[in-house]
């Protein structure tokens, strides 16, 4: 199932003219999924706390124009993976910050 997964990905998804192997391909989307589902302890952990006194604002601002960054960068290259997997990151970075902001009244 996961190889018949991987593959279908690999052909929807990746460009034709730069074909990944299929190990390529599992470590790229295993690296999207662990980007993307970082940010959901840290939100529900504020979310349940109320405070958000222990996030860093530098840093979630870095973080948050770094996935900006990358975002375009898919884009330009025109890799739609890339762009989205960056967008949902995007998301969920920005709810750190925008959590750290309300908590922070």
């Amino acid at each position: 199932m996961g190889q018949a997964c991987a593959r279908w990905f690999a052909r929807r998804l990746l460009p034709r003219e730069a074909p990944l192997s299929l190990t390529a391909t599992t470590v790229g989307v295993g690296a999207a999924l662990c980007s993307m589902g970082s940010f959901a302890p840290q939100i529900v952990k504020i979310w349940k706390e109320r405070d958000a006194s222990s996030v860093s604002l530098r840093m979630y601002l870095v973080t948050v124009s770094g996935f900006v960054l990358w975002t375009i960068y898919g884009v330009l290259i025109g890799s739609w993976p890339v762009a989205t997997s960056n967008v949902v990151c995007l998301g969920m970075s920005g709810a750190v910050l925008a959590l750290k902001w309300r908590f922070s009244r």
